[in-house]
């Protein structure tokens, strides 16, 4: 892999987010995080905690649900790093009701974030791809766009929507050298899942046949498996990363 590669991961600042882009800076992509423009502060601090650690990671506000912004934010990526080889698609926010509770606002806004903004983003890498003849695409969907989940017609609906847009770009991208993929994680132990009530926790744990949640480290470790050279033949797949929870 040539080492001047630019990975670009969307809500790279979040728990699955952060561990997808350590993964990429030590396979040797220049990675840059993407966070809500809202969440500079909270990203300044994470940039210190990366270089910390010894990773030098970009970072870059833009809100993802806006297609001028998105545009806004690759043309600054462009000029700053190179075209964009690797996008991550993993921006996500949940606003979970009942249908018969749910209003149009809780719906568009998990529409918009989920998956307006693989579009959003993808429109405006896709072209450089083609001309480099060379791309990976990876959308971060979950078990319950595969197996629907109460109170999140919103989010499984964006979920499932995911894998359609990955199939269809597949089949326009295989013959140009860009492969599209969907990764579909379960229950995973970021600091959202940590505040449970230990109930809850416990009940989750008890449906994976592998008794555990996910470690952020096990999705980004499938990324980089998508996104290698030495995986080029793979395509247009839906990557289950669930302990066993669903199989489909």
């Amino acid at each position: 892999m040539t080492a001047a590669r630019v990975a670009l991961v969307t809500g790279g600042i979040g728990g699955i987010g952060t561990a997808i882009c350590q993964r990429l800076a030590r396979d040797g992509f220049t990675v840059v995080a993407n966070h809500h423009p809202s969440e500079q502060d909270a990203a300044d601090a994470w940039k210190k905690e990366q270089t910390a650690q010894g990773l030098a990671i970009g970072t870059i506000g833009a809100d993802v649900s806006s297609f001028e912004d998105s545009q806004r934010m690759i043309a600054e990526i462009k000029q700053q790093h190179g075209p964009v080889s690797v996008l991550v698609n993993c921006a996500g926010i949940t606003r979970d009701k009942t249908f018969k509770k749910m209003e149009e606002a809780a719906w568009r806004a998990v529409i918009d974030v989920n998956l307006n903004s693989v579009f959003n983003v993808t429109r405006n890498v896709w072209e450089d791809m083609l001309e480099a003849g060379f791309g990976r695409v990876v959308n971060i969907s979950s078990v319950n766009g595969q197996r629907g989940q109460f109170g999140q017609t919103n989010y499984a609906t964006a979920k499932a929507g995911m894998h359609g847009f990955t199939m269809s770009l597949a089949q326009e991208g295989a013959a140009k050298g860009i492969t599209a993929n969907t990764i579909s994680p379960g229950y995973v132990e970021t600091a959202m899942t940590k505040a449970m009530r230990d109930d809850v926790r416990e009940a989750i744990v008890s449906g994976v046949p592998m008794r555990r949640m996910g470690q952020p480290e096990e999705i980004a470790s499938a990324v980089s498996f998508l996104v290698s050279d030495e995986n080029g033949y793979v395509t247009g797949a839906n990557l289950p990363v669930n302990g066993g929870l669903f199989m489909h």
